[in-house]
Formats: structure tokens, sequence, C-alpha cells
């Protein structure tokens, strides 16, 4: 039996692209995502490898055709990185074409990246908004590029917010309702609330009712009501605001609102909105001020946008891909 098993152990992936392409092949099969899980669990090394792959392969999947010459660049980086990873760690053997092959697959997928269909219930692609209703009558809205699971028990409606943004109204039911996202929690008092899942923070803003956010690094509860908004970074910090109340996921009605949000901010906020690249250059522009409004249905617009307000550049590679440049 111990030869079987360990047999079956020499057959599983030892990379990080491995286990990309692997994923790719048998998305159904459970002992291999749980010896997936395994592995990157298994060190620190592991997880790092992971979170860049796949990086890479998302960013990749929306990104250009093969065809297109950008391609055939990224594969030259990609195997430069590889070879000097080898050098480094002595452990990541080979990959890159394990890498291309699960890239193509995921073009396939148009653009959603595999842990998020592995886990998701309900999730969303670029520029699509999605508008659904949960087990108990919750509406929710869905920003593009995000993800749901719901979770729901004879004691209690979970939502756990795997990326991006979604916006809430929660149905009148005995059971608590809560929205979880990377640790930070929103308890429904009875109403409307927007989640959103940032790079380096959590937001929760109220529309109408009261919520209570709690948070695993931070002690203590803030309590929301309606115009008020809370962020929880991945350190604790935590900020609060005030705004009006029909701004609250104003993208649900097409609309990006911003007040003096920095440059890099609100093209994070429209990057989901494009199908393709977005590409920032210049760290002063990144820092700058922006107030506005911004059509949504209008990606490439929008952006020009921001770009004229700044006095930067704004070059249209291809269909695929916009690179905004400034000081």
């Amino acid at each position: 039996m111990a030869d079987r098993r360990e047999a079956a152990n020499d057959t599983m992936p030892d990379t990080a692209s491995k286990w990309l392409l692997a994923l790719a092949e048998r998305p159904d099969d459970r002992a291999l995502r749980a010896a997936f899980e395994r592995w990157r669990g298994a060190s620190a090394d592991n997880a790092r490898d992971w979170a860049e792959i796949n990086r890479a392969a998302s960013l990749l999947a929306t990104s250009v055709p093969p065809s297109e010459p950008g391609w055939a660049k990224f594969l030259r980086q990609r195997r430069a990185a590889e070879a000097g990873r080898q050098r480094r760690h002595r452990r990541i053997a080979g990959g890159l074409a394990a890498l291309a092959a699960a890239a193509c697959l995921l073009l396939f997928f148009q653009g959603s990246t595999l842990l998020l269909r592995f886990e998701a219930d309900y999730m969303t692609a670029s520029a699509e908004q999605r508008r659904l209703d949960l087990a108990d009558g919750t509406n929710v809205v869905l920003a593009p590029q995000s993800a749901i699971v719901a979770d729901y028990s004879s004691a209690e409606r979970r939502v756990k917010l795997l990326k991006g943004a979604a916006f809430f109204e929660v149905a009148n039911d005995a059971r608590p309702f809560a929205v979880a996202a990377r640790g930070v929690v929103a308890r429904d008092v009875g109403t409307a609330f927007e989640v959103r899942l940032g790079a380096a923070a959590v937001e929760v803003a109220v529309r109408d009712g009261i919520v209570d956010v709690t948070a695993a690094n931070v002690a203590g509860t803030e309590r929301l009501l309606a115009g008020q908004w809370a962020q929880v970074t991945q350190t604790g910090a935590v900020g609060r605001g005030q705004a009006p109340r029909d701004l609250v996921a104003a993208w649900t009605a097409g609309q990006l609102v911003v007040k003096n949000q920095p440059v890099s901010d609100v093209i994070d906020a429209l990057r989901p909105y494009f199908e393709g690249v977005v590409v920032l250059h210049g760290r002063k522009l990144a820092a700058e001020p922006l107030t506005g409004i911004y059509n949504l249905a209008d990606p490439v617009g929008a952006l020009r946008a921001v770009a004229r307000a700044q006095g930067a550049s704004l070059h249209q590679i291809s269909p695929w891909l916009i690179v905004v440049t400034g000081d």
C-alpha cells in the first residue's frame, strides 16, 4: 500500500506552473485539489510561487491573444524569471510549457482565475455586472471581476466575498446576515450595503440601515449608519468617513464617483470594466488626487478623462492594452 501511495505522489506536480496546468485539466478532481492545498501550505515559498504564477496567468488571460507580440515577450520574461528562481531556490524546474498551456486554457475561460472557478458560487467577468437573488431573497449586485460564496445554515446566512465588490439588499429573516472578506466581517442590522475587497483594504459602505463591522486584527466593533463607510487595512488600520447615501455603490447605476482619491485607486476601480490590461506608469501621477464622475459604460473614455485631468498621456496599444503615462 505504501508503495502505491508513493507512486501516486510521484505523479503529483512539484512546481506552481505544473499545478496550474494540472488543476486546469482536472477541475473536478477533489483529491488533486486536496493535494494542491497541502503543497501550497507546506512552505511560504510554495505559497509565494503560486501567488506569482497565478497572478501572471490571470493577467495573461485578460491580455492579448497568442498571436500578438506581447505573448512572445511574456514567455521570454517568464523563462528568464524561472531560470533565476532555479538558481536562487534550486527547486523550480521548467514549467514554462505548462504555464503557456494553462494560460491558453485561461483565455478560453474569458479571463476568470482558476481558483475563483473552484471556490465561487457566483462570479462575473470583465465588464460584466450581475444581479442575482440568494436563497432567502436577498438581492445581490456583483461588480465586474467579482466573486462570492453563499454559505447558509439554519443558524446564520453568511456570504464570503472572494474578489471585487458586491452590493447587498438584505431580505428579512430570523437568521443574522453577514458578509466576510479577508478577515473583515460586516453584519447586517436590516440594511442595504456595499462590501469592496481591495488590494490593501476592505471597505464597507451603508446606503440604508445599520451595519456592524469587525475584523480579526481590530479590537471592538465599528457601527455604520446610512451614508457612512469604514475601511480596514491589512495592517489593522481603520478609517471612517461620510458620503451621500445615493453615492454608495454608485457603480450599480453605471457611475464611478471619486473624491480626492489617488489616480492609482481610480484606475484600479476602472480596470474591471475594460476587457484587457491597463498599465499605469509614473509614481507621481499614481499618487495625484483626483475628483470626478466617470461613465463605467465607456471605460476607455473614462481612462482618457483621468489622463486629461492630470495632463498625462493615454496610449491604446491594441484593443486589449492601454498605457497611461505621466511623471
